[in-house]
């Protein structure tokens, strides 16, 4: 019940998004013995998209510095989001025309993390 309640509250909160559900391995101990294991993604325990953005993305991607597609303005995204998402999630994580570094600044992030937080971003400019 106590897994059920927290997935809840996470796809509630839109935190999780587009498919993606916290790993099993985040719920350890949590879970009963007879309920299978979430294993869909691979992000930390405790990881929050939404902290993260507002922690590595926020600074170009509230003001659109350096051309980055600004959160909150679809029309930004729009040409972005032709290519796919997974397009646009492995310029995140490869870095872009020289001025997105790889990673952005989220250097400790792993491409599932980064992964959620450019669905945040998507989701938020929708």
């Amino acid at each position: 019940m106590v897994v059920k309640t927290a997935i809840k509250t996470a796809v509630e909160s839109k935190v999780v998004t587009l498919g993606l559900i916290l790993a099993g391995s985040l719920l350890a101990g949590m879970a009963a013995a007879t309920e299978k294991p979430l294993t869909l993604a691979q992000i930390s325990a405790g990881f929050d998209a939404e902290a993260r953005y507002a922690q590595s993305c926020a600074a170009c991607h509230n003001s659109g510095a350096a051309g980055a597609p600004k959160v909150g303005t679809a029309a930004d995204w729009a040409p972005r989001l032709e290519k796919g998402i997974d397009a646009v999630v492995q310029n995140a994580i490869n870095g872009l025309n020289g001025v997105m570094p790889p990673k952005g600044l989220c250097f400790t992030c792993t491409d599932d993390e980064l992964k959620a937080v450019v669905e945040y971003m998507v989701e938020k400019s929708s």
